[in-house]
């Protein structure tokens, strides 16, 4: 019989296996929504490490867990990240291929949040993007998490991104809320903020994005998502 987590773990590849296949046009980045989502995002990114004394990144050791295609391993550069110094890894090997074929210079792997290929207290930086908001299990959530902790550095910081609320359309997605975060990582400093207008309305918005988008972000509740550190 498999594991919970085993069960788990394939369910996400098969979640995101699809996602690959019908989702990708979603967020097509010709889209104005998409792009303002994502301009917004990197800029919220670069604020809350230079809120929380991180920049420049210089040689701290970064690992992006579900990093994907490895698009923020590249932008962390942008904000003086050796490349040398950047990890990723990922659930799926065709994601993991694709970013090793755009991103030869970083080390990015097939790995299981539950399982890291790091040795304790390695990392400086650890980026949770869209990552447990995908995980229903509990106890691979609470895995992953305890994983996180133990790859962390003393003084370390997590970087949060990731649904606050269920998505209605969507039932591979559980939001997490700030107490959902804080009982994850019991004991720890959690700076969360709210950030991301609600994706289809953005995406909707057309020639209108620019002065749009920041007006309709403002209001609360029209932000899907919380960003922020995470301080074990």
């Amino acid at each position: 019989m498999q594991r919970a987590s085993e069960a788990e773990v394939d369910r996400l590849q098969g979640v995101y296996r699809g996602y690959m296949r019908r989702v990708a046009g979603r967020w097509d980045s010709g889209n104005r929504g998409n792009a303002a989502i994502l301009a917004e995002l990197e800029q919220q990114v670069a604020d809350v490490l230079a809120a929380g004394g991180l920049l420049p990144l210089g040689e701290r050791t970064i690992l992006d867990i579900g990093c994907g295609y490895g698009h923020f391993l590249r932008y962390l550069q942008s904000l003086g990240a050796a490349p040398a110094r950047l990890h990723g890894v990922d659930l799926l090997p065709e994601r993991v291929e694709r970013a090793r074929l755009t991103s030869p210079e970083l080390d990015i792997q097939v790995a299981n949040g539950e399982q890291l290929p790091f040795a304790n207290a390695s990392v400086d930086l650890v980026l949770l993007f869209s990552v447990f908001t995908s995980i229903l299990d509990e106890r691979m959530r609470m895995a992953v998490a305890a994983e996180t902790k133990r790859v962390l550095s003393r003084g370390g910081s997590i970087l949060w991104y990731d649904f606050r609320f269920d998505n209605p359309r969507n039932p591979n997605v559980k939001g997490m809320r700030r107490a959902d975060v804080a009982r994850c990582f019991p004991g720890a400093a959690v700076e969360l903020r709210t950030v991301t207008l609600l994706p289809p309305l953005a995406r909707r918005l057309g020639r209108l994005t620019p002065s749009l988008y920041p007006r309709l972000a403002s209001l609360p509740f029209l932000r899907t998502h919380l960003i922020g550190l995470i301080q074990p």
